[in-house]
């Protein structure tokens, strides 16, 4: 089983390196079989076609991501700290794999029920996290505000929003250079305070 995982695992990694250089859209099963040197029966055993393998990479980079994140958690920080920190890990992760660009290069992607409902559950799993560090916050008394559910929900919204911008601003078929990445997370941060200021409020 602990083999049959690793395989797994290395399929992944082939793939997220052949769409990040590529495009999802120019891959084929069959270059990632060439790139790694193992049998399609191999390959297709693990992944019966591009769309779990497209699902393996996304549920790859998210476990990562939270993996990460919650690393860095500390309850007893302030609760701004605690989202700078969240800020610098979600941005590491967003120059990363910003390439990847999973949404891009297959037709309908998003409007594949599967890959949907993984995206979804995703960002959901996301937004109880973060739910739950402003549970935290509010036990403590920083905050003033009970339905942390949506207060995670616009602050999730708001800080993809920022990034939706850099990636405006630069052009989607380039990569951000390190001033733009630190114009973005610099506004994200100063959000971040303005937002925790707004939540001392009661509602």
């Amino acid at each position: 089983m602990i083999v049959a995982d690793k395989k797994r695992e290395q399929i992944i990694d082939g793939a997220i390196k052949r769409f990040i250089h590529f495009g999802i859209g120019k891959t084929t099963m069959n270059d990632i079989a060439e790139d790694l040197s193992v049998s399609k029966p191999s390959l297709y055993y693990y992944f019966p076609d591009k769309k779990h393998l497209i699902i393996g990479v996304i549920e790859r980079v998210f476990h990562d991501f939270f993996e990460l994140i919650k690393k860095k958690y500390n309850p007893d920080q302030p609760l701004d700290e605690i989202l700078f920190n969240t800020i610098d890990v979600r941005n590491t992760f967003f120059q990363k794999y910003y390439m990847l660009r999973i949404t891009e290069g297959i037709p309908d992607l998003l409007n594949d029920d599967v890959i949907k409902g993984k995206l979804q559950a995703l960002k959901g799993s996301e937004k109880d996290f973060f739910a739950e560090i402003f549970s935290q916050a509010k036990a403590k008394g920083e905050i003033e505000h009970d339905d942390t559910a949506h207060v995670a929900e616009l602050y999730l919204e708001s800080l993809m929003g920022l990034c939706t911008m850099c990636i405006m601003e630069t052009g989607k078929d380039l990569f951000p250079d390190k001033k733009a990445f630190n114009r973005m997370t610099l506004k994200q941060k100063n959000l971040t305070s303005i937002f925790v200021r707004g939540l001392r409020c009661a509602d």
